[in-house]
């Protein structure tokens, strides 16, 4: 009987209280608040980490992250919400062992179906995200992407070998470089292999990033907007010197595209892609 009356007496607080009235749900509540509102804030730090962006499709790349943190933040703030409130209320702090018995745990079914339906809700968001970004790629090749100032998409061949990039312009009588030049506000279409192992062509500031394999073909395209240099790196392990597999592309007026390849139309390059240039 004392038992019972002792533990009525530990219950009584919150006896007669809905859950969003225990003071330890305002408590996370509010720490959820203050962290999603930083979250929030800080939606654009990830897209910001990944530097430069020298395309359209890298444009498009960092707005889905900021756009995805934004959607995460809520609910990654409100695992961490409730892992602040527990070490700092509930932790034990006694000198001696706790005992065997802990605290039952309780469901809230208000509590789980609002879960679900917000998670639900986001999954959803996400997925459709996902389904119209994908339905927006044009065919490599076929419906390319435009500029309003672009002329029309140049064609390049991208080789890899140990361990080096090499590039062909069929359009400008197959001159080769090691390095690739691309005219701004164009639509440059990749057609993208390998003559060894498999590679992984990778233009970071601009979001390409497409494997090229032995003895086939891949497709993919991008449209730079921006004038630089840019990185071009394997992104797939290819041997001994895989880190040592990078050049540059870079990104040109038009003007200077014309008098770059005027001035290679004599480049004979020499190994493997040579033989593959004369067939």
């Amino acid at each position: 009987m004392a038992d019972t009356a002792l533990h009525e007496t530990q219950e009584s607080p919150a006896a007669g209280k809905r859950w969003w009235q225990r003071p330890e749900v305002r408590a996370i509540f509010i720490i959820w608040l203050i962290l999603t509102i930083i979250g929030e804030a800080l939606a654009w730090v990830p897209a910001w980490l990944m530097g430069t962006s020298a395309s359209e499709q890298m444009d498009e790349i960092k707005q889905t992250m900021t756009a995805f943190t934004a959607f995460a933040a809520p609910v990654a703030t409100l695992v961490w919400a409730a892992m602040i409130y527990s070490l700092a209320k509930w932790r034990y702090k006694g000198d001696t062992p706790p005992p065997d018995d802990a605290p039952g745990f309780t469901t809230n079914t208000p509590s789980i179906m609002l879960w679900v339906i917000a998670s639900g809700v986001l999954t959803m968001i996400v997925f459709i995200w996902g389904l119209l970004k994908i339905a927006a790629i044009p065919a490599a090749g076929a419906l390319a992407l435009t500029s309003t100032n672009a002329g029309p998409p140049i064609e390049i061949q991208v080789t890899g070998n140990q361990w080096v990039w090499n590039f062909t312009y069929p359009e400008l009588g197959n001159i080769q470089s090691d390095v690739l030049y691309l005219p701004v506000d164009r639509t440059a279409v990749f057609n993208v292999t390998s003559v060894d192992v498999i590679h992984s062509f990778w233009i970071v500031e601009m979001g390409v990033k497409v494997d090229a394999n032995p003895g086939e073909i891949a497709k993919t395209q991008v449209l730079s907007h921006s004038l630089g240099t840019y990185d071009v790196r394997c992104a797939e392990l290819c041997g001994l010197f895989h880190g040592a597999m990078e050049t540059q592309a870079k990104v040109v007026t038009q003007a200077e595209f014309d008098a770059w390849a005027a001035d290679e139309g004599a480049f004979v390059p020499v190994g493997p892609v040579a033989a593959e240039g004369g067939e």
